[in-house]
């Protein structure tokens, strides 16, 4: 996990809980990352909208919009949204509608700060691997086209020479 630059990676922290929000933004700032702070999912959505973010942590209960509608307008602007939902009141239904929604994790208050530190640099090594993945699949497909255009031109050349 070490090959993670976290100092370049920018983390939305949304919770209407001014001091809960001040407190995970003052621990993963000191974890290196870049943090900004929302104080509900409508502002935090103009914020995405404005500059994607490489993770939201987002509560889960708070109004006008809550983490649920929040996670379901942000993965539709961005399907490849990082998300990790935050809780003070877990259950195994918020918890399965969160992750089948999109959310990569699901945390419940009270939380360990290294914990979510583990977590976080293990969505960001997944989201890592998944952009290396893609890569290596779209190199892999430039090969498969290019060999049949090559081995062509190599009869058509072998023909032309006889």
């Amino acid at each position: 996990m070490a090959d993670i630059k976290k100092s370049s990676k920018r983390l939305l922290v949304v919770d209407d809980e001014q001091s809960m929000r001040e407190l995970l933004a003052e621990y993963l700032k000191e974890f290196g990352y870049e943090v900004v702070c929302a104080e509900n999912g409508q502002e935090a959505l103009k914020l995405y909208k404005m500059t994607p973010f490489d993770i939201v942590i987002s509560d889960l209960i708070m109004s006008p919009v809550d983490g649920m509608e929040l996670l379901g307008e942000i993965t539709k602007f961005d399907p490849d949204a990082v998300f990790i939902m935050i809780t003070g009141h877990p259950s195994i239904e918020s918890a399965l509608q969160a992750i089948k929604k999109g959310a990569k994790d699901y945390i419940s208050k009270p939380f360990n700060i290294d914990e979510i530190n583990l977590k976080i640099a293990r969505v960001l090594l997944e989201k890592s691997l998944q952009g290396r993945l893609k890569n290596i699949q779209g190199i892999v497909w430039a090969l498969i086209i290019s060999i049949p255009v090559w081995l062509i031109l190599g009869i058509i050349l072998a023909r032309m020479l006889k």
